[in-house]
């Protein structure tokens, strides 16, 4: 079980941001950014790589810009980042989507 199955299991606390049926947005513990929301779905999909649901998907896309919306980030600009497995530096195997945001992002990321 992740520590992401965790959180949704209400078993670890986590600063929640957002949440309906599908998603849950909480702040990230390292943030990188001054706002720093994970977006995971409800149901355990290991990867990006590995989903097959398109719905949930937008689901999880829909609460990141919720989330930019609600954290006041929308209109300045944002990064929504899916890493998918190790060389990408996925380290939690629960899907997530990270939302930054907060001052100027640069490109290429680090």
């Amino acid at each position: 079980m992740t520590i992401f199955q965790k959180i949704l299991d209400r078993q670890i606390p986590a600063r929640s941001v957002a949440e309906d049926e599908h998603c849950l947005a909480f702040h990230d513990v390292n943030p990188q950014a001054p706002v720093h929301v994970l977006v995971i779905p409800k149901v355990a999909v290991r990867s990006l790589a590995e989903a097959t649901d398109a719905g949930m998907l937008g689901q999880v896309m829909l609460m990141a810009a919720r989330v930019a919306r609600e954290l006041g980030i929308e209109d300045s600009g944002y990064r929504v980042v899916l890493n998918t497995n190790g060389n990408a530096g996925q380290t939690v195997f629960h899907l997530h989507a990270h939302v930054l945001g907060g001052r100027v992002m640069t490109w290429p990321p680090g």
